[in-house]
């Protein structure tokens, strides 16, 4: 008998170009969803806050050079203790800036720009704290496809600290 691994499920919209310029919602996680990129503080009944980890930090500075690096935008994101939620927006080729010097100024989609993200965090981290694993495999995606889901969407990133106690996200 074969010693078989479990076949994962697709989790990409079969035959979508992820370099299609629009939005998408983008959730990764980390490694066993450990809380290492942040905290809540603040009581419940309060508006909490998030602070952010030496992590927390090192990954919020390589999302914002998102912009400058790809024909891309981060829109909204919020750095949960153990997931990010970001929109990015991917721009029409049409408004490509002048950073055609760049290596990575491409037609490059979704899965390069997180890899991106993943990568970086991941070395300055490394190189900051020492070996330790930083993601979970993969991230999952939404295509936004209208006005509505962008501003659902929005909001429940802007809202996802309050609600951290009954998100599916959630540890202690």
């Amino acid at each position: 008998m074969e010693n078989e691994l479990p076949k994962r499920k697709p989790t990409r919209l079969k035959n979508f170009d992820y370099s299609t310029p629009g939005a998408y919602f983008i959730t990764m996680c980390t490694k066993n969803r450990k809380c290492i990129l942040s905290r809540i503080v603040g009581a419940i009944h309060e508006s909490p806050a998030l602070e952010l980890t030496g992590y927390g930090k090192i990954v919020d500075t390589i999302i914002t050079t998102i912009s400058g690096r790809f024909n891309a935008e981060i829109k909204n994101y919020v750095i949960m203790p153990n997931h990010i939620h970001f929109i990015i927006h991917i721009k029409n080729e049409n408004d490509l800036r002048a950073i055609r010097e760049s290596p990575l100024q491409q037609r490059l989609g979704i899965p390069q720009i997180i890899g991106y993200i993943k990568m970086n965090a991941s070395k300055k981290i490394h190189k900051c704290y020492g070996n330790i694993d930083i993601w979970q495999r993969s991230y999952h995606d939404h295509i936004i496809r209208d006005v509505k889901d962008y501003e659902r969407i929005y909001k429940y990133i802007c809202e996802n600290p309050i609600i951290w106690k009954s998100d599916c996200f959630y540890t202690e």
